[in-house]
């Protein structure tokens, strides 16, 4: 990400056409002033189905680092999901050399229209940060835009590193948005992100709407949080529906939630493993979770707990009094966003430390939970070779 107003217009001096090349096999890039910005498939040309037979074309844009490389950033997983409903899903891989709001937009206008012209029946531009701006540059460029997802927004560094100019992520937003030409726009704008100036949610929606294009704002979705907040497992889970509705078509009054409930309520899946442990007894014959063999420091951990981490897995915790001072549970995590990430359910053994309840068995990731004033819980799951961390907050279920 840019983090001063003079990097975000480098080359404005220099904005020329780009003629586009034919073809798109192999990724298909834009003549002399940014042939450092090339389109190619986000999954391999294996996975494009063509335009007869996908639903459209998406492209994502990456952000903009100081220190590195952004084209080398991972495709988010949003994306898979929109591959999965039959999208051909490509990415603007741009090098930092060429890549300006000037250079980089006129580029992805070019590419939209080269799209179009293949005979996609929808194009839709998708970006993060930079990549956000330049996807709702583009669409004031080119009627070849039928819709533009852009996820925190922004071209002007952060209120860290470039307090003197951070603010522009709003200014430089309002006029933008006015020359959308007719795309419509979904933006996301995240709670505790550091390029963000707050209060962009409610003056975007009215310049859309003022506009006549169709617009969707989500502003500081809850237990997103973020900068990167797009990236996560969470968001796929939450918005990834809405997102492919409203890249297919214009809202209706008949549009399920764009706000999935995901994460709020328990799946049966879920609950059904995590509910025997109470009240049931333990399979490994530990005593049976009544009164009388629960101790007064574990007594407020005692019963089912949900939440959901930010990778996008459930979480349940099933909690027990046990022999002495062992406290037993049941630990069940749903299955995650990638095919290496099953269901889970695994009996754990702590203790009450300080107040805390501890899982910390030798060769098992470590488990700590602290009780809130709210009456939930703190959860923190510490990866048992130190390379991994999540936090989140369950609530009570049973």
């Amino acid at each position: 990400m840019m983090r001063t107003l003079r990097d975000a217009f480098l080359g404005l001096i220099a904005v020329v056409g780009l003629p586009m090349a034919c073809g798109l096999a192999g990724g298909l890039a834009a003549t002399p002033a940014a042939a450092q910005i090339i389109l190619k498939p986000a999954y391999g040309e294996a996975s494009l189905a063509g335009p007869a037979k996908a639903r459209g074309a998406v492209v994502w844009s990456h952000g903009r680092s100081v220190e590195s490389e952004d084209s080398e950033a991972p495709t988010p997983l949003y994306m898979k999901a929109m591959r999965d409903a039959g999208w051909d899903v490509y990415r603007l891989d741009r090098m930092r050399v060429s890549d300006t709001l000037p250079n980089s937009s006129r580029a992805l206008a070019g590419y939209a229209e080269a799209l179009r012209g293949k005979g996609y029946r929808r194009v839709t531009l998708t970006g993060q940060s930079f990549g956000a701006f330049i996807s709702l540059i583009a669409a004031g460029q080119t009627s070849a835009v039928d819709a533009v997802i852009a996820t925190a927004p922004a071209a002007f560094g952060n209120f860290t590193e470039a307090f003197d100019s951070y603010r522009e992520n709003a200014a430089q937003l309002w006029p933008i948005l006015r020359n959308v030409r007719q795309a419509r726009v979904m933006l996301f704008f995240f709670h505790g992100d550091d390029f963000d100036p707050g209060g962009r949610g409610e003056p975007a929606r009215s310049i859309l709407t003022q506009r006549g294009l169709t617009n969707l704002v989500i502003d500081q979705p809850a237990l997103l949080t973020g900068h990167g907040a797009a990236n996560t497992g969470l968001f796929v889970r939450r918005f990834a529906g809405c997102i492919i509705r409203f890249a297919e078509a214009p809202t209706s009054p008949n549009d399920p939630p764009c706000d999935d409930s995901w994460g709020r309520s328990p799946s049966a899946e879920l609950m059904q493993a995590a509910m025997p442990a109470v009240g049931s007894g333990s399979a490994n014959g530990t005593p049976a979770n009544t009164p009388a063999a629960v101790a007064a420091a574990a007594r407020p951990y005692v019963g089912v707990w949900y939440g959901s981490y930010i990778n996008g897995r459930e979480v349940a915790l099933s909690v027990e009094k046990g022999d002495g001072d062992a406290v037993y549970a049941d630990y069940v995590l749903g299955a995650g966003m990638e095919a290496d990430q099953p269901f889970e359910r695994v009996r754990r053994k702590g203790r009450i430390e300080d107040g805390e309840l501890v899982f910390d068995e030798k060769g098992r990731n470590l488990l700590r939970y602290r009780l809130r004033p709210d009456g939930r819980i703190a959860a923190t799951w510490l990866d048992k070779d130190g390379h991994g961390r999540l936090d989140t907050v369950l609530r009570r279920v049973n």
